[in-house]
C-alpha cells in the first residue's frame, strides 16, 4: 500500500516496494505521474540501482567471478523499510542481503528521501558502502510524467541553448552511432519518431534541468544538477515521457565486462557515503 505525504500544495504517494513514486498531485487534483497502465508500461518511477541500463550479456566480472544482473538492477523489485516519516517527508531504506549478494557481492545501504517543499518534490539518494572493499555502483531515476491528449502538443525545454547528442542503443547496449536532437533554440518538440530506437541517451550535456511544456506553456520542471547523464524515453503511442537523471548508463557494445572498469561507474570506498538528488517542480 502506498504511503502518502502532503504539504497542502502537493501530495505524493510512495510505494515501499522499490521506494517508487507512484503519484504526485497538486491541490486541484491534477496528476503529474504516469498511471502505470501495463498495456504500455506498468511502472511509474522505478529506482535504478546498482546499475543503470543494461550490462553486456546481462552479467559482469568482479575479482574473476561472473555475476548476473538484469537491466537497471534490483532495487526496484525489493521492499524498503520506513526509517522516518512526517507529514511532508519520508525516508525509506533497503540493505544488502543474501539474495542481493548473489547478484552483487557488496554490503550496502540505499536510502531514499522524499521531501515536499512548497511546489517542489525533492528526491535524494544516499548510498553507503557498509563493506570493506571498494564498491562500484550506478544510480538513476526513471520518473514517467503523464501527457494526456495529443503527444505532439508537448515539448521539452532545455535549460541552455545547446544541440544535445544522443548515443543510440542497439540490443539495449550503447552503439558507436550518435544523433543530434532536433532542438530549436532550447525546445525539443516531442513526437514518437524520436524514440524509434528506444531511449535517447545523453552522455554529456550542459543543461541541468528540463521543462515539459504543452502548446509552449511550461507546467513542470525536472532539475538534476547532481546527475551528469540523462535518459529520455517513451513507448509508441504511450501518453507519457520519462525524464531520467542518471549517474551511469548501459554498457557499450565493446565493454570489457569488468565492473570496476565499467564506463561511468562510481567507486565508493569502505564506509563512504554518496548522496545525490533531483527535484520535480510544478510550475
Amino acid at each position: 500500500m502506498d504511503i502518502i505525504i502532503t504539504n497542502g500544495l502537493l501530495t505524493a504517494a510512495i510505494n515501499p516496494k522499490g521506494a517508487e513514486l507512484n503519484s504526485l498531485k497538486d491541490n486541484k487534483g491534477r496528476e503529474y505521474i504516469w498511471e502505470g497502465d501495463p498495456s504500455f508500461w506498468g511502472k511509474h518511477s522505478p529506482v535504478l540501482f546498482p546499475i543503470v541500463g543494461t550490462l553486456r550479456n546481462n552479467s559482469y566480472l568482479y575479482e574473476g567471478q561472473t555475476y548476473g544482473m538484469t537491466r537497471h538492477g534490483f532495487a526496484r523489485d525489493n521492499m524498503f523499510s520506513v526509517k522516518q516519516q512526517e507529514d511532508s517527508c519520508i525516508v525509506l531504506t533497503f540493505s544488502s542481503n543474501d539474495d542481493t549478494k548473489r547478484m552483487y557481492p557488496f554490503d550496502f545501504e540505499l536510502e531514499l528521501s522524499y521531501i515536499l517543499n512548497e511546489n517542489t518534490l525533492h528526491i535524494y539518494y544516499t548510498v553507503t558502502n557498509k563493506g570493506t572493499a571498494d564498491m562500484p555502483f550506478s544510480i538513476g531515476a526513471h520518473p514517467a510524467f503523464a501527457l494526456p491528449g495529443n503527444f505532439e502538443d508537448y515539448s521539452l525545454v532545455f535549460e541552455n541553448d545547446e544541440t544535445p547528442v544522443s548515443t543510440q542503443l542497439e540490443n539495449d547496449l550503447l552503439s558507436s552511432k550518435t544523433i543530434e536532437l532536433p532542438v530549436k533554440g532550447t525546445v525539443l518538440p516531442l513526437n514518437y519518431d524520436l524514440f524509434e530506437n528506444d531511449a535517447l541517451i545523453l552522455k554529456s550535456h550542459t543543461s541541468r534541468s528540463l521543462k515539459i511544456a504543452k502548446n509552449g506553456d511550461p507546467f513542470l520542471k525536472v532539475a538534476f544538477s547532481d546527475f551528469p547523464h540523462l535518459g529520455i524515453w517513451t513507448k509508441e503511442k504511450a501518453p507519457f515521457v520519462c525524464i531520467e537523471p542518471w549517474l551511469g548508463y548501459s554498457d557499450p557494445e565493446n565493454a570489457s565486462g569488468n565492473i570496476i572498469e565499467k564506463e561511468a561507474i562510481t567507486i565508493l570506498s569502505e564506509g563512504e557515503k554518496f548522496r545525490a538528488g533531483f527535484s520535480i517542480i510544478i510550475l
